[in-house]
């Protein structure tokens, strides 16, 4: 995986995430936000990019670099008290390749510094990919189901 870089997101990131959501397949869209979107709305991307590093964390991968660099995925984390509810999104022709298990990792490590005990994530059943990185990221897993959708949480004491 050499040539990927993985670091936080800034402001200026904006347009990059546009064109990453825009290169994302709508399967993946769906399978990311359980639903078909078209676009990520204005607050969504200030969400993003305006993010504190400690109750909001958002990693991105990307290759390239200066004017030319690409963004083609993206992890992040929101807390709620002592937990973080996660989510990532890994353009297909980078799927495979260990990138969603990096970013887990670096949240996993930005949680624990900032005293969050566990990271939760709600992923539909069908979405094994997803599941095989949550249940060899190494973490203590939990999960229940309820209608197709798997309650994923990622101890980290």
């Amino acid at each position: 995986m050499s040539g990927i870089t993985i670091r936080a997101v800034r402001p200026d990131d904006k347009e990059r995430l546009v064109t990453a959501f825009k290169a994302l397949e709508p399967r993946s869209i769906y399978l990311r936000f359980f639903s078909l979107k078209k676009e990520l709305s204005d607050q969504e991307l200030r969400r993003v990019t305006e993010c504190d590093g400690a109750s909001e964390v958002a990693l991105v991968a990307t290759i390239g670099g200066d004017d030319r660099e690409t963004i083609i995925a993206m992890g992040n984390y929101v807390r709620a008290g002592a937990a973080a509810e996660i989510a990532f999104a890994v353009e297909e022709d980078f799927q495979g390749r260990g990138i969603a298990a990096r970013l887990l990792k670096q949240l996993a490590d930005i949680a624990r510094s900032n005293g969050v005990s566990q990271l939760e994530a709600d992923v539909l059943a069908e979405n094994t990919p997803m599941l095989k990185v949550f249940r060899k990221s190494g973490l203590r897993m939990c999960e229940s189901r309820s209608q197709g959708v798997v309650h994923a949480t990622l101890l980290l004491t």
